[in-house]
């Protein structure tokens, strides 16, 4: 068994620096960012590692994990944005093709505890041809939602991503129940995954973890 369990690990080294992997379970070293032959950064700068911490910028910035294809099962991670209205996006990015083609499952921090705005706090798109406009506009309430519990805008929370085509569930905090479920919109099944901010926004994430089906 241990024998087993080392040829997994061996597998899968080239997954970002992966420090552990056994069967379908993948944690990518994020120590390890700045090395292009395993990541990918559009459209920002990376201001450290372990927490990755992207820079703020004009449009959206992602950074891909390109050594993996993502196909069904749960993305796992914790995120950090800022409670500051309309300068804090960030989520993650699966199914990517490159910067402009993907899947996206996102959070407005400064959204979780607005009374007027809760319900715009977990968004669901799939670039380009379904944005977060287009889908409040003519699926107003259906492609978003409202925290389910609420974190504090200002500290760490945990997202986990269920993707089993072609349905998406979205869950904070490790609750048994999903504060998002949608059907996917995008025909592509498989792809790249990343740590995304919008624009104006910077972002903090670690604790990736990706389970395959």
């Amino acid at each position: 068994m241990k024998t087993v369990r080392t040829l997994f690990v061996i597998a899968f080294s080239f997954l970002g620096g992966t420090i552990y992997a056994q069967k379908d379970k993948i944690i990518p070293d994020l120590s390890k960012v700045n090395d292009t032959t395993l990541w990918n950064l559009d459209d920002r700068e990376l201001i450290n590692t372990d927490p990755v911490h992207l820079s703020v910028g004009e449009g959206d910035g992602i950074l891909w994990l390109k050594s993996l294809s993502f196909e069904n099962g749960t993305i796992d991670l914790d995120i950090k944005g800022r409670d500051v209205r309309g300068q804090s996006f960030v989520g993650m990015a699966f199914h990517g093709l490159d910067k402009n083609n993907f899947e996206l499952v996102y959070f407005r921090p400064f959204n979780f505890k607005s009374p007027e705005k809760k319900g715009n706090s977990v968004q669901y798109v799939s670039l380009p041809d379904f944005t977060w406009q287009k889908l409040r506009q003519e699926h107003p309430g259906v492609y978003e939602s409202e925290p389910n519990p609420t974190p504090d805008p200002k500290e760490w929370f945990h997202a986990t991503i269920k993707v089993n085509h072609p349905t998406i569930k979205v869950y904070i905090n490790n609750s048994e129940e999903p504060t998002l479920t949608v059907e996917q919109l995008s025909t592509r099944k498989s792809g790249w995954i990343g740590f995304w901010v919008g624009s104006n926004s910077e972002g903090e994430f670690k604790n990736l973890k990706i389970t395959k089906n």
